[in-house]
């Protein structure tokens, strides 16, 4: 590959900001990326292959990062939200109860076979997407509470559970991956926090500031990276080693500096490589020629509206039951393990994440409406 290609997949990623600029945020970066991906790979004009083996290892590196940025949003070390954390698990646990007979009934339906991955993303959620709106909607009320705390076990839970649905064939080899990755993880997160409590962490985090090393960012680079090759090594997705390499960051507290740096690589040049490489492998035409796969899209989206709209019955008001639904993380990780796999339809991907985009519009009313009835209620609470 070419500087100048990687140029253009930088390039053509500026769609994602500009739409979202000019749709004040409700269409997320992520889309636009993917959609820029789709016009200049094999959908569009074929500019941009895909399979190039230099295009391939950033994406997955692009990958890895985009999912500790996720990891990192999972609110770990919240002191509000442990009160809440037994309540959100049970919404968690029974939206995924719901998901597994609806994941199995779209897939019969559709004739894909893909029944328990289905299960998987119809109960997920995203930490990333939901937070920041929670946070800028000033939801803080006990329901919403426990709404952040459902998102942040469905998505962890489904980050776990995704290799092994996709793949049930090699289950048994998955768990014995996902086992690796996890104990690695623990590991480096006890020797963090072991040097954090002994000063060296905070030492080395003075020099680096003092001359400019950029070491938090180093440290940070090699904890991904390392627990990916891992990953990679034991035949699992580097989605679960970035996810677990942000809740190592999250629970000892994201430094700012650091924060800045890693989005900067994540979402300045890893981040879209990543989304642009996605969109450029997919074959949209195929949803043309196999017309049933549409119907996928639209049965996904409405199965993930009911059985998170089904927390109502559990007393949760309805668009915060609706704005836990949030998803893009899980179907992107899908359909990025699928395709590299060979494991999807054609078309299945595109399906996929045709139902996600879907079920954002419909989620981003949630959260308009969430926070329409949380201002509401600021404004009639009695003053002092």
């Amino acid at each position: 590959m070419s500087l100048a290609v990687l140029a253009l997949v930088l390039a053509v990623g500026l769609v994602g900001p500009l739409l979202a600029a000019v749709r004040h945020g409700a269409v997320p970066v992520a889309v636009g990326e993917i959609l820029a991906g789709v016009v200049v790979g094999r959908t569009g004009f074929g500019w941009v292959d895909p399979s190039e083996p230099v295009l391939v290892f950033l994406s997955q590196a692009g990958f890895a990062l985009i999912m500790l940025v996720a990891g990192s949003h999972v609110p770990v070390r919240s002191a509000r939200l442990r009160p809440a954390l037994g309540r959100g698990a049970v919404l968690a646990a029974f939206t995924g109860a719901l998901a597994v007979p609806a994941g199995l009934g779209v897939a019969a339906l559709a004739g894909t076979g893909h029944g328990c991955m289905y299960a998987v993303l119809l109960a997920s959620s995203s930490a990333a997407l939901v937070l920041p709106v929670v946070q800028d909607a000033g939801l803080s009320s006990t329901p919403a509470l426990v709404m952040v705390a459902q998102v942040a076990v469905a998505d962890t839970a489904a980050i776990v559970l995704l290799p092994l649905a996709e793949q049930p064939s090699r289950a048994g080899h998955a768990a014995v991956g996902v086992l690796a990755v996890a104990g690695a993880s623990l590991a480096v997160f006890l020797i963090v926090r072991q040097a954090r409590r002994r000063g060296w962490q905070r030492r080395l985090h003075r020099l680096s500031r003092r001359r400019n090393l950029g070491l938090e960012l180093r440290e940070q680079l090699i904890i991904v990276f390392g627990l990916a090759g891992l990953a990679e090594a034991v035949g699992v997705s580097v989605m679960l080693a970035g996810f677990a390499a942000g809740l190592i960051l999250a629970a000892q507290g994201e430094p700012r500096r650091l924060a800045r740096q890693l989005f900067a690589v994540a979402d300045g040049f890893l981040g879209p490589v990543f989304f642009v490489w996605l969109g450029a492998s997919l074959q949209l035409d195929d949803l043309v020629r196999h017309p049933r796969l549409i119907g996928l899209a639209g049965a996904l989206a409405a199965a993930t509206l009911a059985v998170h709209a089904a927390a109502r019955l559990l007393g949760q008001p309805l668009p915060l039951a609706v704005l836990a639904g949030a998803q893009l993380g899980v179907p992107v990780a899908a359909v990025t393990i699928g395709e590299r796999a060979g494991l999807l339809k054609p078309g299945e991907g595109a399906a996929i994440l045709a139902a996600a985009v879907v079920g954002l519009a419909v989620t981003a009313w949630a959260a308009a409406i969430a926070g329409h009835d949380a201002a509401r209620r600021k404004e009639s609470a009695p003053a002092g």
